[in-house]
């Protein structure tokens, strides 16, 4: 049996390729994202480990779970350099005055930072043993005007020795001569650096010159890092600062670095699930098609003495051995993947080593459990089937094993797991709680996927009579055999449909997603932006109070309303927690926004000690007009706070900030008083046209390019963009499925054009012209990829729709089904299926009329 087993899978190697290349892509997805965060792993782990200070002392965390910064930079006394210098066990101290909310611009009024989302980093400049870079040309910056830049920021943005450039802090601008360039010794993150003397970076960075952002510590020989840390502790107080060792330190910094390793694993793995998902279905179909093919030589095996454990014991080797070898292949192709993932976060700027690519044993345990295991699951079924072959078979000319048997059981399975399934659905779009309406919705897209494919053959009857139905007065009789063709064999067609059907079905759900989101931003930006233009960063972030005097002493600039930001803690009357982010802003907001309120108006959220909240979450959270409500600010700053106002705002928790709160600006600059400007609000002047203030505020901003200003649309424009992020990836992921899914059609028509080679020979003798043929197959792929086009969409539609109810519980109330779309990926299945049909109708074409008609 293991020979014959053998001689089968080497026999059959050519039909197997297809579906070993859904294999292989699963593993290399797999594979590539292992190997990828791994090697960005331990390169950032030596990274931390060799630059951090033995022990570092910072300002105390205000444990407000990393919301929306301020724009304030938290600080320590300089002063604690040299009252920690006194300590037993201190070796050196020295002082960190470090920011990352700057922009650093050329003379051209250019950024010279990166624009891959990497931070441009000010710092003062001093050596150790531990520095990440050193000194490589020209000399250390001395005074108030000189600095170094990072040799790659250099490089990039064509900056020499002896430029100027211009620095945007918080305190203000200033302009810098570089003086010299500093090369990493180490694994460049991609950030810009740029080096400024001690005393210039306090000043200049910091607005104090007696502030450091941290003190740095070095342990004298035989002192422990942990032993060192307890010792500041005890002489500066516990509670009074944050303190890391070393460890503790690079710990922190790669929890950090986690989130990005994290977006980049998830995509990976989702196109890892995608790919499995999808080459199930074609592992499925090909097993299945290949032992209808072998009926007599099964039931020759069973007639020889084999019995049924023996029979499925060979195709499941036969499957292992598929596993394996598209296991190999995947792990080959994952290792290529991840070095062209290293490559490309070179080109971005950080400049990782392929050489020293991280293989962990992990990574080949998880590639050949993925391989294998998809192919075994996925042939069990075929498998099973195969055993039930009898020996009576042998002498029979039996077709295709399980074409007529009924479909009772897969009507029965699949109704009752899709009327579970639609059950949570519409649970999901009447519940009024977003984790339940969550959760519903995730097991419904389950159970109703699982119940299509398994229900799919008995749709495939009525639906293909549909859409064929114009085959017959189009194409004649070719038209009319390729419809029966793809009628024949329900569960074939089934199967091949439903690969297509994945991709389709999520691409779908998620367009009508994005544009239920787009219009609900886009009639909330209508509805409650009154201002004429936006000043605003691109991605957000805080900017200096520059820029806001600036915009207000802008010719024709007439009302300039600021917002701010910040983390905050608001203890409940419920008893809970949140920690979110709140907005402030001046007190004339109605001439620049329309608010909705349930309660109260805008003079009285604005007041004083007063705080705006969403209708909604504070009736969930008992809270009620005149509720005073405890309230934490960064640094550790209490107070507590009288609701004054409700709001009925539609995206009251968008972007995070949950709850809705808003208040004055006297409360925030109370209590965050470094804080910046997110937004500026700015109304033209009286007798000031909006395309004059608008040439006005560009003229003035020039020399500022990390903010833009909106009108309306661009604000809109911002928002699609940002949802847009989404639906790409969404693409990319339907592009794989219907690679996969053209795999499978491909592999299905050409077995089976081997199963009618007998049949087409009696065509061909009785008149089918070539072209005729060849039309016949492309017809039956056209309407089978149809077919799972238009069971995706249904499917895919219904999902949209669900998730936007989910939506609709976070404000965006909007539906929108992008029709645009639902016709694109329809005329686009027909495309699939014409190309997917090219190479077997060429093949069936091409056979010899005589061998065809012999053929057995």
């Amino acid at each position: 049996m293991l020979k014959a087993t053998l001689r089968s899978f080497l026999a059959h190697k050519g039909r197997l390729l297809l579906s070993a290349l859904a294999v292989v892509l699963s593993v290399a997805f797999v594979a590539g994202s292992l190997i990828f965060s791994d090697t960005v792993t331990r390169t950032f782990d030596r990274l931390f480990a060799s630059t951090s200070a033995d022990v570092t002392v910072g300002p105390k965390d205000d444990d407000l779970g990393g919301q929306m910064p301020t724009g304030a930079v938290e600080t320590v006394p300089a002063s604690l350099a040299q009252r920690v210098a006194g300590i037993d066990g201190v070796a050196d101290t020295h002082v960190d005055a470090a920011v990352e909310n700057i922009t650093v611009v050329d003379s051209e009024n250019e950024s010279v930072g990166p624009t891959t989302g990497a931070p441009t980093i000010a710092t003062n400049w001093y050596l150790t043993d531990r520095s990440p870079v050193k000194l490589t040309g020209g000399h250390a910056p001395e005074g108030p005007d000189q600095a170094l830049l990072d040799a790659d920021t250099a490089k990039n943005k064509d900056v020499e020795i002896g430029d100027t450039l211009t620095v945007l802090a918080r305190p203000g601008s200033f302009q810098v001569k570089i003086v010299g360039i500093a090369t990493f010794t180490t694994t460049n993150p991609g950030a810009a650096l740029v080096f400024l003397d001690t005393p210039t970076a306090q000043t200049r960075l910091l607005g104090d010159p007696d502030a450091a952002t941290s003190i740095s510590v070095t342990a004298a020989p035989g002192v422990s890092d942990t032993q060192l840390e307890q010792r500041i502790a005890d002489e500066l107080g516990p509670g009074a600062y944050d303190y890391q060792t070393a460890d503790e330190q690079a710990e922190s910094a790669a929890a950090s670095l986690g989130g990005f390793l994290d977006v980049i694993k998830y995509v990976m793995l989702g196109f890892a699930g995608i790919a499995t998902l999808v080459g199930v279905f074609l592992i499925v179909n090909t097993f299945s098609m290949l032992i209808a093919q072998r009926t007599r030589e099964l039931g020759l095996l069973r007639a020889l003495g084999a019995d049924r454990r023996q029979v499925r014991r060979s195709v499941l080797i036969e499957a292992a051995l598929l596993g394996l070898v598209g296991s190999t292949l995947g792990l080959a192709l994952g290792i290529g993947l991840a070095f062209g993932l290293i490559e490309l976060m070179g080109l971005l700027g950080m400049n990782l080593k392929a050489t020293e690519m991280v293989i962990g044993v992990g990574t080949p345990i998880a590639a050949y459990v993925v391989g294998l295991g998809v192919t075994f699951v996925a042939a069990y079924l075929p498998a099973r089937r195969a055993a039930t072959v009898s020996p009576m078979a042998a002498l029979s000319d039996a077709e295709i094993a399980g074409v007529g048997r009924p479909l009772r059981v897969r009507a029965v399975v699949g109704g009752v797991i899709g009327a579970a399934g639609a059950a949570a659905l519409v649970g999901c779009a009447m519940s009024s709680d977003t984790g339940s309406a969550a959760s519903l919705l995730g097991l419904g897209v389950v159970l109703t996927l699982v119940a299509t494919v398994i229900a799919g053959p008995l749709l495939v009857r009525p639906v293909i009579r549909v859409l064929g139905g114009a085959f017959p007065a189009l194409f004649g009789s070719v038209g009319r055999m390729s419809q029966r063709n793809a009628l024949r064999n329900p569960r074939r067609t089934g199967a091949t449909a439903a690969a297509l059907m994945v991709g389709i079905a999520l691409v779908a759900g998620m367009s009508v997603a994005s544009a239920s989101m787009t219009k609900s931003f886009d009639d909330e930006i209508d509805k409650t932006l009154g201002a004429d233009f936006v000043i605003q960063n691109q991605n957000f972030m805080p900017f200096p109070q520059e820029i806001t005097d600036k915009v207000r002493a802008t010719d024709g600039a007439g009302l300039v309303v600021r917002q701010r930001f910040t983390p905050v803690a608001v203890q409940l009357p419920d008893g809970k927690r949140v920690e979110t982010t709140a907005a402030a802003y001046d007190s004339r907001l109605d001439e620049v926004a329309n608010v909705t309120y349930a309660r109260g108006d805008s003079t009285a959220a604005l007041a004083d000690g007063g705080i705006a909240m969403d209708v909604d979450f504070a009736r969930d959270h008992d809270v009620t007009i005149g509720s005073t409500v405890p309230v934490r600010f960064p640094a550790g700053k209490d107070t507590e706070l009288k609701v004054t106002a409700l709001t009925d705002q539609d995206t009251a928790d968008g972007f995070g900030m949950q709850g809705g709160l808003y208040f004055g600006m006297d409360t925030i600059e109370r209590y965050v008083p470094e804080g910046q400007d997110s937004a500026l609000y700015v109304n033209a002047g009286s007798g000031v046209g909006a395309d004059e203030l608008r040439a006005n505020l560009e003229r003035t901003l020039d020399r500022y390019p990390q903010v833009q200003v909106r009108d309306q649309a661009d604000y809109k424009e911002l928002i699609r963009g940002q949802i847009a992020v989404l639906l790409y990836l969404v693409y990319a992921l339907l592009g794989l499925a219907i690679v996969i899914a053209v795999l499978g059609v491909v592999n299905t028509l050409a077995l089976s054009v081997v199963e009618r080679t007998r049949e087409i020979g009696l065509l061909r003798a009785i008149g089918l012209a070539r072209r005729q043929l060849r039309r016949m197959i492309r017809l039956e792929s056209v309407v089978i990829a149809v077919f799972g086009a238009v069971l995706g969409l249904v499917l895919g539609l219904v999902w949209g729709v669900c998730v936007q109810q989910v939506l609709a519980l976070s404000g965006m109330k909007a539906l929108a089904i992008p029709w645009g779309t639902v016709v694109a990926v329809v005329i686009g299945s027909a495309v699939v299926g014409v190309v997917a049909a090219l190479l077997p109708a060429l093949r069936a074409s091409r056979m010899n009329v005589l061998a065809a008609i012999a053929h057995e």
